[in-house]
């Protein structure tokens, strides 16, 4: 396993140690490995190795994964498909980000990225003293007599009660310096994950957001009585299972923040398969998957390279090896295998492919997107986004039953995958479009697994190519996605939108 010093210098991140989770770390069995995924993890592993670094946006990682990329595309046969007739599509970025921050309450100080995290902003002020807030869950209601106030909100998901930006907008109103919001255990489908990375926002050049002084944290729950300098289990409890809170003021907050700003650019790489039936040239079909990663992130157990081996090296190594193997013969439809740059920083390089495409959207006739994949346990169950909105649906419903593979709907859509990966540009812009997540049932050991890797694998940098897999899951997935391009990307029916699909753009 590899673990990395990490001097002051290194980005500020320092070399602060993940508090441990206590439940144990659990892994699938490893299993037989066969040649085909032996293949296409060697690339996985090359993309996500510690010599990437990461493959943070805008990176000297991102571009050497973006130039190995370019080069097995092209021994593959593709045609380079970006800007100016290269490989790349490059975009030009803005980042704002908190190098440096200080918090200090009633009982303490808290640690930047391990007890606290800010959203960055330009017009961050260098300090801030403000009179500390508890408001329980934040309704307008109780948001009197705040003026001037760090407000402390609980973060919570549920229904029925204010969302993360209702919080912020009627605190704002209430002439506050800032919310808190405490990060909700109670949401134990996706449950808060310590500590964060860093503090960045990425945005396209000229998209910053206009200096703002307002102050907006996400706490730590476990760390919530250092700010308030009293015992604070109960509020949690409390606010975790969306019981009545009370509304009190305590002390005072000392804040301080260290701001840098960078430009620069990161590519998209993007290539073409020609398809091989001249009356389905202008019906492509993208093949997604986005290269970058975290990069360097704040250490977790001393180590400080977030390599994205799921997230997402080896679905852009799927990709790649698909098209290796049909180097020589394509399909009867046009492939674009489409590797996306900034999807982790909000979806960046697929939007910015369908605001600045290099092939007319309507030539192209339907995605295939491959993130949130975790093959960690056995394929039994496959969750399919957008799954009744286009044919697209019935065609993975189709290959899945022919390998015994249940596939359903998002069971937990408060979570918003559908939204989160880089499909959603497509269906946006009124392409059909797909992607697949690992399903299982409730309650089983696939369960368990699945839980456990979000809370000690997802975005960290256990996501490397030391953790244990489910070699027969991979397999059956690789299969499974083989199988559905060649059904899409042969098939005589162009991949259409269903009747009454709530996805579906309106005309205008």
């Amino acid at each position: 396993m590899k673990k990395h010093p990490v001097s002051n210098s290194m980005l500020n991140i320092g070399i602060g140690l993940l508090i441990a989770c206590s439940m144990p770390l659990i892994a699938a069995d490893e299993g037989p490995i066969d040649a085909d995924s032996k293949t296409w993890w060697s690339l996985a592993s090359e993309l996500s190795a510690d010599n990437m670094e990461g493959r943070d946006t805008g990176s000297p990682g991102h571009e050497r994964a973006a130039r190995l990329v370019a080069e097995r595309l092209a021994v593959a046969g593709l045609s380079p498909m970006g800007e100016n007739g290269s490989w790349f599509q490059r975009i030009p970025f803005d980042e704002v980000s908190v190098a440096d921050a200080t918090l200090r309450g009633k009982g303490g100080d808290l640690v930047f990225l391990d007890d606290f995290t800010v959203v960055p902003n330009t017009g961050l002020p260098s300090t801030l003293t403000a009179p500390i807030a508890y408001r329980g869950y934040c309704e307008p209601d109780v948001l009197d007599n705040v003026t001037g106030k760090l407000v402390i909100c609980h973060g919570t998901r549920r229904s029925g009660l204010p969302g993360r930006s209702e919080r912020e907008a009627a605190v704002r109103e209430a002439g506050a310096a800032g919310v808190a919001n405490i990060a909700d255990p109670g949401f134990t489908i996706e449950p808060p994950r310590w500590p964060y990375a860093y503090a960045r926002s990425v945005k396209r050049q000229g998209e910053l957001p206009e200096p703002d002084p307002f102050v907006a944290i996400t706490l730590n729950a476990e760390k919530l009585h250092l700010l308030l300098g009293r015992e604070t289990r109960d509020l949690v409890a409390l606010g975790a299972a969306g019981k009545p809170l009370p509304v009190f003021d305590s002390g005072t907050a000392e804040l301080g923040f260290v701001t840098r700003t960078a430009r620069y650019t990161s590519p998209n790489v993007i290539g073409l398969l020609p398809g091989t039936n001249p009356a389905l040239a202008d019906q492509a079909i993208v093949l997604g998957a986005h290269l970058d990663g975290y990069g360097f992130g704040r250490a977790v157990d001393g180590d400080v390279i977030y390599n994205g081996t799921l997230d997402d090296a080896a679905y852009v190594a799927l990709i790649v090896h698909l098209l290796q193997q049909r180097a020589g013969r394509g399909y009867e439809r046009p492939v674009i295998a489409a590797l996306w740059t900034g999807e982790e920083k909000g979806l960046h390089g697929s939007r910015w492919f369908i605001d600045h495409p290099t092939i007319p959207l309507e030539k192209i006739a339907a995605n295939i997107n491959l993130d949130q994949l975790r093959p960690i346990f056995p394929l039994e169950v496959m969750t399919v986004h957008a799954l009744t909105d286009t044919t697209l649906g019935t065609d993975a419903t189709i290959i899945a039953k022919s390998q015994n593979i249940r596939v359903q709907e998002d069971p937990e859509p408060e979570r918003n995958l559908l939204r989160r990966t880089d499909h959603w540009p497509f269906l946006s812009a009124g392409i059909p479009a797909i992607n697949f997540v690992f399903g299982f049932e409730p309650g089983s050991r696939s369960e368990e697994i699945y839980r456990q890797w979000y809370r000690t694998g997802y975005h960290r940098p256990q996501d490397d190519i030391a953790q244990l897999m489910d070699w027969q899951a991979a397999a059956d997935f690789n299969q499974f996605f083989y199988a559905l391009v060649a059904r899409v990307a042969n098939q005589e029916d162009v991949p259409a939108w269903r009747e009454g699909s709530k996805l579906r753009p309106k005309l205008e």
